[in-house]
C-alpha cells in the first residue's frame, strides 16, 4: 500500500508539496511549516509499519471520539462544549477525531529508534527535550482529524510526524485571519514539521477522503498510519508534577 500511495505521487515536482493562500504566508511559513518528502525509504516505513500492526489491530476504530482540545469551524470560529476527554495536547473539549485508533509507544525496535533519533535531529533542536511516549494515529480510509491547535500546557513549540501508507492532505488556517491558510501533501514516507507560527496561530486538521485535493489534484485517501513525535513545553521536565499523559 506504501509503494502504491509512492506511486501516485511520484511525479509531483518537489517545490509542489505546500502550497498556500498568498506568497505572504508561503514565505512566512517557510521554516516553521516544512515537508520533507521521502525521508523514509519504502525499507523503513514497511519497517514502521510492520511494528506497529499487532498492536494498533488489539484496537477497535472508534468514532465522533470526544478528545480534549480548542478546535475551529468553517469560520476560524473557536468550538467548545462537550464532554471532558484524556487523550492528547489538547484544552477545550469537542468532538475532534473520526475513524481512528491510536496508542501511545516508548519501546521500539532497534532499526525504529534509529528512524526516530532521524527524526529529532531532523525536526528539534538540541536545547528541546521530547515527550517520552511517541504518539501513534491510525485513520482509517473514512477517518479524519478536525482542525485544532495543540495546548501550550502540555505541548512544547515543536510537532513533527512520519506518514505511513496512504497520502493525505494535512491544512492550516489562521485561527484569527481564515483567509490566510496553508495545505501540505503528505506522501507516505514523509516527514512534516510544524513549529513557532505553524504550530501556535494555525490550526491543523488531516482533510477527510471527500475533501482530499491538493490544489486541483485528487489526493485519494486509503488506511494512514501517523508516527508524531513533539517536544515538552519550556520549562516542564520529564515526569514533573502536573503533567498531562504524554502523547499528544
Amino acid at each position: 500500500m506504501a509503494a502504491s500511495g509512492r506511486l501516485v505521487l511520484g511525479t509531483l515536482p518537489p517545490s509542489s508539496w505546500v502550497r498556500g493562500s498568498g506568497p505572504a504566508v508561503l514565505s512566512r511559513l517557510r521554516e516553521a511549516a516544512v515537508v520533507r518528502p521521502g525521508f523514509l525509504s519504502a525499507a523503513e516505513e514497511e519497517t514502521l509499519s510492520r511494528e506497529l500492526e499487532p498492536e494498533l489491530r488489539r484496537r477497535r476504530y472508534e468514532y465522533d471520539h470526544w478528545d480534549a482540545g480548542k478546535h475551529f469551524g468553517d469560520e476560524g470560529r473557536a468550538i467548545t462544549g462537550g464532554r471532558s476527554g484524556t487523550v492528547g495536547c489538547l484544552g477545550d473539549t469537542t468532538k475532534a477525531i473520526h475513524g481512528f485508533r491510536e496508542t501511545e509507544k516508548s519501546r521500539w525496535s532497534e532499526a525504529s529508534r534509529a528512524i526516530l533519533q532521524r527524526v529529532q535531529a531532523a525536526a528539534f533542536s538540541p536545547g528541546q527535550t521530547l515527550l517520552s511516549s511517541v504518539h501513534v494515529l491510525d485513520l482509517e480510509p473514512r477517518g479524519y482529524i478536525k482542525p485544532h491547535v495543540d495546548s501550550i500546557k502540555f505541548c512544547g513549540a515543536t510537532i513533527a510526524g512520519l506518514s505511513l501508507l496512504s497520502p493525505s492532505v494535512m491544512r492550516l488556517v489562521h485561527t484569527r485571519e481564515p483567509g490566510e491558510w496553508l495545505e501540505l501533501l503528505l506522501e507516505p514516507g514523509s516527514l512534516y514539521i510544524l513549529r513557532g507560527a505553524a504550530r501556535y496561530d494555525f490550526s491543523h486538521e488531516i482533510l477527510r477522503d471527500e475533501e482530499s485535493f491538493f490544489g486541483g489534484r485528487r489526493v485519494p485517501r486509503g488506511r494512514r498510519i501517523s508516527v508524531i513525535c513533539r517536544s515538552l513545553p519550556e520549562g516542564m521536565g520529564p515526569g514533573e508534577p502536573g503533567q498531562a499523559p504524554p502523547a499528544c
